[in-house]
């Protein structure tokens, strides 16, 4: 049987407690009892899971961030979160009051790999750089190939990503409507409620003021999203908040696009410092022309990122996007021949299984 959880913790009770419920998921783990006994397989199962007498051990341990890393604690205590953020753990389970999202989280990462969406980031190197733009097309080519679509707006203040696509006044739930969601959350009702268009669904903000949403409901809502889609596309600013962090930390590919000028450059080198922190593959996305002869492969050496290409600005899409038409502006040109070259790296392919409990 394949490893589907790593328990690190060196405390019997905590051990015990989850392989209990793992057994009751039905998912093989194995116990950890120090970060030296975790490294070797730290990469290998979908879900990682530290106890808190554990998290100091690993947040200094050097090991790589990963997504799929969940704090397990007794009370969600303000140092239970930041031992969290420490450990790059994207979640906090308390025991035993989260014993049923934890069997359900152990449940998920039993699931074949293929089963599970791929989920993907796009950051701007600077205020109206188009990675709305970029991450809207992304995600509306790939619903055009069969591809079940996931778009989710990260950016509580960035206006709601449906504006771009015209749904704005389809009903459906957005993000305030999940502000307080607890528990395993379907993905069928997740798909169902959502505004969307075919093989595309659609997850903004309301406008005015953003409710904040819980650590839970954004856990709750990924965790559906990576059962019920093939790709799930995020839009995040680039002060992301705990809702973009954890986009970023569930992320397999984060894209910063990066505009081909001196000035987006500059601050996409701090701003690379910073999402490496939190994503574990971050590549590079140039947008031409470039006003002063900066090529795409000198952004790329003066970052020091793997490139993911470059494309050319497309001047219909202002006013497509005023018009709420991105979608029928992009049918074809240069941003959607980008996002289907970015489509064919990720080699995906329409499941044909998704996980339909309720």
């Amino acid at each position: 049987m394949n490893l589907a959880a790593l328990i690190v913790t060196g405390d019997p009770g905590t051990a015990d407690a989850l392989l209990r419920l793992a057994a009751a998921a039905d998912a093989h783990a194995e116990v950890a009892h120090d970060v030296g006994e975790a490294r070797h397989a730290w990469s290998w199962p979908a879900l990682v899971l530290v106890g808190a007498d554990a998290a100091g051990d690993v947040a200094a341990s050097g090991l790589p961030r990963r997504a799929g890393v969940v704090l397990v604690a007794s009370a969600a205590t303000a140092d239970a979160y930041r031992m969290a953020v420490q450990a790059g753990a994207q979640d906090v389970a308390v025991l035993p009051d989260h014993e049923d999202w934890l069997i359900g989280a152990f449940a998920t990462a039993a699931e074949p790999d293929a089963n599970r969406a791929a989920v993907v980031c796009v950051v701007g190197a600077r205020g109206g750089a188009g990675a709305s733009v970029l991450a809207a097309t992304l995600a509306v080519t790939a619903a055009g190939t069969g591809l079940r679509t996931l778009l989710a707006d990260a950016d509580p203040l960035g206006g709601g990503i449906d504006l771009l696509l015209g749904l704005e006044e389809h009903e459906g739930v957005r993000w305030p409507d999940l502000a307080e969601r607890r528990g395993r959350l379907g993905t069928a009702a997740l798909r169902d409620t959502l505004p969307g268009d075919g093989d595309l669904s659609v997850l903004s903000w309301r406008r005015g003021e953003p409710v904040p949403l819980t650590g839970e409901a954004t856990a709750s809502l990924l965790e559906a999203a990576v059962r019920g889609f093939d790709l799930v596309v995020a839009d995040v600013p680039r002060y992301p908040g705990d809702l973009g962090r954890a986009a970023l930390r569930a992320a397999d590919t984060a894209y910063l696009l990066v505009p081909a000028e001196v000035r987006a450059t500059v601050a996409a080198d701090g701003l690379a410092a910073a999402l490496r922190r939190e994503t574990a593959d971050l590549r590079l996305v140039v947008q031409g022309p470039s006003p002063g002869g900066l090529t795409a492969d000198g952004v790329a050496r003066a970052l020091d990122l793997p490139s993911a290409g470059a494309f050319e600005r497309d001047r219909r899409l202002p006013a497509a996007i005023d018009e709420g038409e991105l979608a029928a502006v992009t049918r074809r040109g240069p941003l959607t021949d980008f996002c289907r070259d970015l489509l064919d790296d990720l080699a995906l392919q329409p499941s044909a299984y998704r996980e339909e409990a309720a």
